[in-house]
């Protein structure tokens, strides 16, 4: 028998955000969940007010995230597990995307992200107790995909803060993991989730053909079913010691084990010249 727990989870009106907050209602779970768009949430999981409480924010306001927060421990008593979900694709040569389309899928899916884990910390630390899953990508670990760039780099920062946060968490009970999803079937793909550049540069073919790859042949054919993720969410966040790092699914796995292949064979190829260049040791 699993407890039931309080969760918090950022982007819940769609993905797996949505599938993870009514799979957490039918076993029983308290769930707050937040969104943009209070109406499209209540539609998506019409719940018992009692376990379910949905939260308009906008995770780029500090403010706004205070008060979801607030308004968790004041109906709920306590915050047992949260759940950055929150974010969007962001595609486009590194050289099409402006400043402030930049700018703004980090905004989301990384400073979001920073506003949540400032906010909730004070009472994780308090209670000496909780998880935390930070939804990142594959694409947060292995980056060779043309157009993902600046995607991949919002990703990359979810891992690096991820692994300052679980150090940081670490003495006060709180266990941290970031999970990289490979290709799962949400709408993460569709116009809704994934933006595109206002400028686009015709020199970039890969960048267009990859875009096209994924609309046309990859949307709505993903291998990764959505609602068997989230369930391995739900054990593991009942397990003793959960991993730091999770890849989700067998092409997340292919994936990773080729970067970390090419990692160790640059390592090798360039070993003796890289560690030669500290200073030369005295003569005693």
């Amino acid at each position: 028998m699993t407890t039931s727990k309080t969760w918090f989870i950022t982007g819940a009106s769609q993905g797996l955000g949505l599938i993870l907050a009514n799979q957490l209602l039918a076993a029983g779970h308290r769930v707050a969940a937040t969104s943009r768009h209070l109406t499209g949430l209540t539609q998506a999981i019409p719940a018992d007010a009692a376990t379910f409480l949905p939260l308009q924010v906008d995770l780029t306001d500090e403010a706004s995230v205070a008060q979801a927060v607030q308004a968790t421990i004041s109906t709920f008593g306590r915050i047992d597990v949260v759940v950055n979900n929150a974010g969007y694709g962001q595609f486009g040569s590194i050289e099409e995307l402006s400043d402030q389309e930049t700018r703004q899928n980090f905004d989301i899916n990384v400073f979001g992200l920073l506003n949540v884990l400032r906010h909730v910390s004070p009472h994780l630390r308090a209670q000496q107790s909780g998880q935390v899953f930070n939804i990142s990508s594959i694409g947060g670990f292995f980056g060779n995909f043309p157009g993902w760039g600046i995607y991949c780099a919002t990703k990359f920062a979810v891992e690096g803060l991820t692994e300052a946060y679980a150090a940081e968490m670490a003495g006060f009970g709180v266990k941290v993991t970031a999970v990289m999803p490979g290709y799962f079937r949400t709408n993460f793909l569709s116009a809704g989730s994934l933006a595109t550049p206002h400028t686009s540069i015709a020199a970039y073919q890969d960048v267009r053909d990859s875009l096209t790859t994924h609309q046309e042949q990859i949307n709505g054919q993903q291998p990764g079913d959505p609602a068997k993720a989230v369930a391995l969410l739900i054990a593991m966040s009942e397990a003793p010691q959960p991993p730091l790092y999770l890849f989700l699914g067998a092409d997340a796995y292919q994936l990773a084990a080729q970067k970390i292949t090419a990692v160790q064979r640059d390592m090798q190829q360039w070993q003796s010249q890289a560690t030669a260049t500290d200073f030369a040791a005295e003569a005693i």
